[in-house]
């Protein structure tokens, strides 16, 4: 059978995206010219009679017809197909159910009763075999749902399985087979009713399943009927079997209440669909019944009761027609099959695609009569291909970006982080997430937060800026602008510039404040001062303050903040400037501050004469503190014109420094320091003179 999917149908598609702008500015993008969500593709396959039953597991299909033949065939290879005739049976009964096991190896046919001559048949059919075997410990009990190991991986066996019934009674069995002989005693290796939910009444299972935790000897089982949903978790501590009774017994003394969530509904049957990513545990699930899906995530690790598990659940209500006649009974689904984020919807004649985020329909597509009444919609376990089998036709489902458009309801309902995760490969979806969080954290007051997300997006700066100020959020406001400077490259130049400005606004009027009430001395304003320099440091600013540096001095002295403006040429480097202005605006001791601040000993000899002249004691000590780092012969220029007492005195005090701690011996040094001796202090002299001894060669000062 060449070309399996050789023809397409196109389905019907609601769609309420179209190419306009919405209100925060961005263009609904079609993806990949409006590709479906969901879209159907036909198989290559004509049935020769109607599909009543239909099994698909492990990309291996297996249909029941209505002339009593069952159809088997290799998805993968469909060359590989036969035919078996189940006319034997269909004689006095009546096929009811099929089940087919994970791996798509082990087949069980549920037969029910034509007349009340005949009793309820349970048959299985290997892969490898073309030879229906009856069961011998089912017979007369009619099964309705079967359990299945999803960690047997043995083709002679299915390992240790669950069977419902009509009736409500749970059965562990096993079914062994070795080559083509069968055990005599029965295709059974054990078979033993676990537990009774029935309790002699008609009860249908219509749902078991059952899972190992990986790497654990923790199980969680899940049973359905019409109106109840069974949960029951426990722990295995030995191999014998039945080995899943140990959970079962667990719950004979508690209260069957406690056990079960039951609804209201006149369906005769429910379903049960699981989710799993990538054939993991599964972590949702999703419970047909009448007048709704219940839809709700749980943890396979949780000993929750099924209370628990079923009170975050959503209603995945029946989209209702368009045109709905009220006059006629709206036909209840027949099946589901659950996706991550959607649920397809099963009826005789449509499928239907609804959201499992926002409960909206997504997808409808109706089955005209060429294909007959849908049969059912199943999804194979292990591949995770999703199949509609009506009468007539098979089709599989494609998926295509799912996810799509979830981002987008989890930011409607304000689930920012959710939204987020799924944005993230589209910027402009990952953006406007960032701005309605911002926005939704600005409503709540909560500034700083909205003012990192704001920096974050790519939105009005202005208009952002505006919002703080009108709320008079200086800090958020300076937050937003630092946070958004890290996010410019470096030719961004005239941003930066602008950014800069405006904080080193914000901190030195927050400074100045802070000053002016008093608390020049408080942890408040020391960690602003800290953060402040740790701004000025940020290598982007100080780049910029470069270009910039009188707009900067003069906003500093604007707000008369001295240290700051002092730091600032720390960082830049600038203390020539810095002297030089101060000089001139007659604040030489602040001039003093900057050139002990500096490293540039070059300074020191270039600006010690005015300060001399000005501030002598105060230079003088400066200058002592430089200790050896100067060069005293260097400074004497800057002596030269003190001639009055105080400054000579101040001459005197650094001359004797260098001559009794530096040990000093230029002729220029002691040539000076002699003169000033001699003008203002004779005993000093005669000490000094003293002190250098009669031997001329030895002495340090000079005389032509």
């Amino acid at each position: 059978m060449a070309g399996m999917f050789d023809q397409f149908e196109q389905p019907a598609q609601r769609s309420e995206h179209n190419n306009t702008w919405n209100q925060s500015g961005f263009i609904h993008m079609k993806l990949e010219q409006d590709v479906p969500i969901f879209e159907k593709a036909r198989m290559n396959f004509t049935p020769s009679e109607k599909v009543t039953h239909v099994a698909i597991s492990n990309k291996y299909l297996v249909v029941a017809m209505a002339n009593s033949i069952l159809f088997r065939m290799d998805i993968q290879q469909p060359d590989q197909q036969n035919e078996i005739s189940l006319a034997k049976y269909t004689k006095s009964c009546r096929l009811s159910n099929m089940f087919l096991d994970p791996t798509g190896v082990h087949l069980l046919l549920s037969f029910s009763p034509r007349t009340q001559e005949t009793v309820s048949e349970l048959l299985y059919l290997p892969k490898s075999s073309h030879k229906l075997r009856a069961t011998t410990k089912f017979r007369g009990l009619e099964v309705t749902e079967v359990g299945w190991n999803y960690t047997n991986k043995f083709e002679a066996s299915t390992g240790p399985i669950l069977i419902g019934t009509s009736k409500g009674l749970i059965f562990e069995t096993e079914i062994l087979l070795e080559g083509d002989k069968f055990f005599t005693t029965g295709l059974e290796l054990y078979c033993k009713q676990v537990f009774d939910i029935g309790k002699g009444t008609n009860t249908p299972i219509n749902g078991i399943e059952f899972r190992q935790i990986f790497n654990s000897d923790r199980y969680f089982i899940f049973v359905a009927t019409p109106i109840r949903l069974y949960h029951f978790v426990g722990t295995i501590a030995s191999d014998e079997k039945p080995m899943l009774q140990q959970i079962f017994n667990k719950y004979l003394n508690i209260p069957e209440s406690l056990t079960y969530y039951e609804v209201k509904s006149k369906l005769r049957y429910s379903r049960l669909k699981f989710w799993s990513e990538n054939n993991s545990n599964p972590s949702a699930l999703a419970w047909l019944i009448e007048d709704c899906i219940l839809y709700t995530k749980f943890d396979p690790l949780s000993d929750k009761d099924i209370s628990e598990v079923m009170k975050q659940s959503k209603e995945i209500f029946y989209p209702k027609p368009v045109y709905q006649d009220y006059s006629v009974l709206q036909k209840p689904p027949i099946a589901c099959v659950l996706t991550e984020f959607h649920v397809l919807i099963a009826y005789v004649d449509k499928i239907k695609g609804v959201s499992l985020l926002n409960k909206e329909l997504v997808y409808e597509d109706n089955y005209n009569e060429a294909f007959g009444r849908l049969v059912n919609i199943i999804k194979d376990p292990i591949a995770g291909t999703i199949w509609a089998v009506a009468e007539n036709t098979v089709f599989r489902f494609k998926i295509a970006k799912e996810d799509r458009n979830v981002w987008q309801i989890y930011c409607d309902g304000k689930n920012f982080d959710l939204a987020k995760r799924y944005s993230r490969n589209n910027p402009v979806h990952y953006n406007h997430v960032l701005i309605k969080e911002a926005d939704m954290l600005f409503e709540e007051k909560k500034y700083m937060e909205s003012a990192n997300g704001y920096a974050l997006a790519l939105s009005g700066f202005e208009e952002i800026c505006l919002k703080f100020i009108q709320v008079n959020q200086q800090d958020a406001l300076k937050t937003f602008l630092c946070k958004k400077l890290e996010t410019f490259n470096p030719h961004d130049k005239t941003q930066i510039t602008l950014i800069v400005i405006w904080v080193i606004e914000l901190y030195l009027n927050q400074l100045e404040k802070l000053r002016i009430s008093g608390k020049e001395q408080t942890p408040q304003f020391f960690d602003l001062q800290k953060d402040f320099q740790a701004f000025l440091a940020l290598e982007k600013v100080a780049e910029r303050i470069k270009s910039i540096k009188s707009t900067i001095y003069n906003l500093m002295a604007s707000h008369g903040d001295k240290t700051n403006s002092i730091q600032l040429t720390i960082v830049q480097k600038d203390f020539e400037k810095l002297i030089r202005e101060q000089i001139y605006k007659n604040s030489f001791h602040e001039a003093l501050d900057v050139l002990k601040s500096q490293n540039n000993k070059e300074l020191f000899y270039q600006f010690s004469p005015i300060l001399m002249q000005e501030i002598p004691k105060f230079t003088v000590k400066a200058l002592i503190e430089q200790g050896s780092k100067l060069v005293p012969r260097r400074l004497l220029p800057a002596f030269a014109n003190c001639e009055d007492e105080l400054h000579c005195n101040e001459v005197i005090t650094y001359l004797e420094f260098c001559v009794e701690k530096l040990l000093n011996t230029e002729h220029a040094i002691h040539n000076l320091l002699i003169s000033l001796y001699a003008k203002n202090n004779s005993e000093k002299l005669m000490k000094y003179l003293d002190s250098q001894g009669q031997d001329l060669t030895m002495v340090s000062y000079f005389f032509t």
